[in-house]
């Protein structure tokens, strides 16, 4: 399924029903009086989240959504049905904007939470409403109010606890397929990874955290070279940031300090600063040395001033991924009592 995380619809509420100019008309009744009933409320137009979905690709089909009107009232005093409200789905974690004027209506990031976006016009007014002792045969009535329309952009951003970053083939894919059921393409060619990937870690019976893995990044990505960048959106919920390394030197281009200041630097230049987001490093592919990369660790420290975590692991042979994802798992718990 391709992955959409950006979307532009039109919204519009139902306009609200018209009172009813109505007098009663009944044999034997020598007098008759005011009996219009009053209209129905339109249909306001929501946004609910659905944790079954995952994109906004639904938009892309159809973009224009619009409630029903409010039924006009009726003589006899009957009241206009009021319609239903209009309730469009959208995945957790969607911003919505006001195409217009860029305002953020709202960020739906609870499970079935809603949001109004356009309110329902109000129901009219029947004559019978205006009725008096000095008014008996009062032929004013109101029209319904209009509907609210609007122009919204929609933004997702994925919600995740944990994301990877790194250079294309760095082996993102490899550990969230090591770890997690995610099972995404893993080739020796870059840009394998297109889309985000989410998966699930589970630590014990009762504890389990969220991984997004995104397209790798390239130097310039800030000004739009690569794929890494139009996707960095999809980390900026997360708690912790792992900066992925291949320690392998199998591209022979990049060494680790290298690659940790082009990541750096990128990260420093996204619109939402990232770089001040905490951030662990992770050596990768570290089989192919077997047990000598000590010295590789010494090295980079020199090299970029890193004083923060190293891990060391094999995606590939799950070497060291159980100790990362035990001290992944006791961070959290730590961020989420200190909140």
């Amino acid at each position: 399924m391709k992955f959409i995380d950006e979307a532009k619809i039109s919204v519009q509420a139902g306009n609200g029903g018209e009172g009813c100019l109505s007098f009663r008309r009944e044999k034997y009744v020598a007098l008759g009086g005011p009996d219009g009933g009053d209209g129905g409320d339109g249909g306001s137009v929501y946004l609910e989240v659905d944790p079954r979905l995952n994109t906004l690709i639904d938009f892309r089909y159809k973009r224009i959504f619009k409630a029903r009107n409010g039924q006009p009232g009726m003589g006899r005093n009957r009241i206009g049905k009021s319609a239903e409200d209009l309730i469009i789905r959208v995945p957790p974690g969607t911003l919505v904007h006001d195409a217009e004027t860029d305002e953020l209506i709202g960020d739906l990031t609870a499970e079935r939470s809603r949001l109004l976006v356009a309110q329902a016009g109000f129901h009219g007014l029947g004559n019978a409403r205006f009725k008096s002792s000095t008014n008996r045969a009062p032929r004013k009535t109101t029209k319904g109010t209009p509907g609210e329309s609007r122009e919204l952009r929609m933004e997702l951003k994925l919600l995740a606890d944990v994301g990877l970053l790194g250079l294309p083939n760095a082996g993102k894919s490899t550990l969230i397929s090591q770890v997690s059921a995610a099972r995404p393409k893993i080739a020796d060619y870059p840009f394998t990874t297109l889309r985000p990937v989410l998966g699930v870690v589970s630590v014990g019976v009762d504890t389990s955290f969220v991984v997004a893995d995104i397209p790798g990044i390239i130097g310039g990505a800030a000004q739009g070279a690569g794929l890494g960048v139009q996707f960095l959106r999809h980390v900026e919920r997360t708690k912790l940031l792992l900066h992925v390394i291949d320690i392998s030197g199998s591209d022979g281009v990049n060494d680790p300090a290298t690659d940790f200041r082009t990541i750096s630097h990128e990260l420093g230049a996204y619109r939402n600063p990232l770089i001040d987001r905490e951030r662990w490093v992770v050596f990768n592919k570290v089989d192919v040395f077997g047990d000598a990369y000590d010295d590789d660790t010494t090295k980079f420290r020199a090299a970029t001033d890193w004083e923060g975590p190293i891990f060391h692991v094999s995606a590939a042979t799950g070497a060291g991924c159980n100790e990362l994802v035990n001290a992944i798992s006791d961070r959290l718990r730590r961020v989420a009592e200190d909140e």
